[in-house]
């Protein structure tokens, strides 16, 4: 499918139904699948011919959705797993173990923060967080000799901070390690992260990706743009042990990364995602073009509005001309600046919980991405297990409130946030 231009992608990408086939993709709720021969299941588990033989490590309904997000992300493979979590998590330790070290953007996710500042630190992965706004000398000299990777956000949850990727992707080059963007806020249709230098995407696939707050997954996509036979990276170049000696290199050449992050990681650890899931979020990227433009136009919207109101102190949104990430913005998400906006209200927190007490259509959740729109205060809920300094570190303050803005009517999401700033 890739002779059509994105739109089409997003709606008939990798799907290919032959005569008498279901019209839609099918949910293939099954653990497991029945063959003729045991030489062929045998080839299967040596992975000389595709197929699925145990839904933990395929299944026909999630390798289409592999399939189109390869497809809309312009990589050579995909890996679906079980949550935004397992995929950040995954994404780091199929190239890292204990001893190795990366590079971080501090402005990231709360629970990412989290997991590489204290779980994988647990583990012997050491990161070194930085303000995604330095230079790239600074970048480079963070660097050790075990220094593995650089992660980033494409668009910073919540600081709203877009990435500088032709800084970052030096940084990278010149270190000779893999740049893994988390591309969610973004997604595929406002930004590619692989057309400027990264080489590795993951998806919360739980935020735009299904779109409606209904299913749980992440993803991440191999850009088959990295050589990974530079002395790095023994673990994809060096015989497996714990697969019949495979080098995953020699045998799967760009996509090698993707491959052993399935044949080993996803058959060990088993954070699988379930085909009712993958199902959710195939139909999801149906209408992810029309979404992303909608939620794009609103926040603009409503950010504007925001942004001249007497109750509100300040704004954080990329497409508006006052932001310090406009420039930014208008090169690397020509499109629009996707649907989150962060804002501070006068009076602080306080503040902040009565705003959102006289809210009506607007709703409290901890969830971003979906079609509706909602509201939440990180600095108590989402960024809580940071401490102050961290929490400013990555853009979070006492008076933030962060707006997922959804695709309804835009006066309706305007006239209910006029009300209940009103009312505080």
């Amino acid at each position: 499918m890739a002779k059509y231009n994105f739109n089409t992608n997003c709606v008939q990408g990798t799907y290919d139904p032959k005569s008498g086939d279901p019209r839609v993709l099918p949910i293939y709720q099954s653990t497991t699948f029945e063959y003729d021969d045991s030489d062929y299941v045998a080839d299967l588990f040596d992975l000389k011919v595709g197929g699925s033989f145990y839904t933990r490590l395929g299944n026909p309904t999630t390798e289409a959705f592999e399939g189109k997000m390869a497809l809309l992300e312009g990589g050579v493979g995909a890996l679906a797993l079980a949550s935004g979590q397992s995929a950040s998590f995954m994404a780091i330790i199929n190239i890292c173990s204990a001893g190795d070290h990366f590079i971080c953007s501090s402005a990231i996710y709360g629970g990412t923060h989290n997991l590489f500042d204290v779980s994988l630190r647990k583990l012997g992965i050491n990161a070194t967080f930085i303000d995604p706004d330095t230079d790239v000398e600074k970048i480079i000299a963070c660097a050790t000799p075990s220094t593995k990777a650089i992660f980033a956000e494409t668009i910073a949850n919540p600081g709203m901070n877009i990435l500088d990727f032709e800084k970052f992707s030096t940084a990278a080059k010149a270190l000779d390690v893999p740049l893994i963007i988390d591309n969610t806020l973004a997604t595929p249709y406002l930004c590619r992260p692989f057309e400027h230098g990264a080489n590795i995407v993951i998806h919360s696939a739980t935020k735009y990706t299904d779109g409606h707050a209904t299913s749980l997954g992440g993803i991440i996509v191999d850009g088959g743009n990295f050589n990974w036979d530079n002395g790095k990276f023994p673990g994809l170049v060096e015989p497996d042990e714990s697969y019949h000696g495979l080098r995953y290199f020699e045998s799967f050449g760009a996509s090698a990364y993707i491959v052993k992050a399935r044949v080993t990681l996803l058959r060990d650890y088993g954070c699988a995602v379930s085909p009712f899931n993958s199902f959710m979020f195939h139909m999801g990227l149906e209408t992810l073009h029309l979404r992303m433009e909608r939620h794009s136009e609103n926040a603009l919207l409503l950010a504007r509005f925001l942004e001249v109101h007497p109750s509100v102190s300040w704004v954080r949104y990329p497409g508006l001309k006052s932001s310090p990430y406009y420039d930014l913005g208008v090169k690397y998400l020509p499109k629009g600046c996707s649907g989150i906006l962060t804002f501070g209200i006068k009076g602080g927190a306080e503040a902040g919980k009565r705003l959102i007490k006289h809210l009506d259509m607007v709703a409290l959740v901890v969830h971003l991405g979906d079609l509706r729109t909602s509201i939440l205060h990180p600095a108590s809920t989402t960024h809580r297990q940071l401490d102050t300094e961290k929490q400013i570190s990555a853009g979070i303050y006492p008076e933030m409130i962060r707006v997922s803005v959804g695709i309804e009517d835009i006066t309706d999401i305007i006239n209910d946030f006029d009300k209940a700033l009103k009312s505080v």
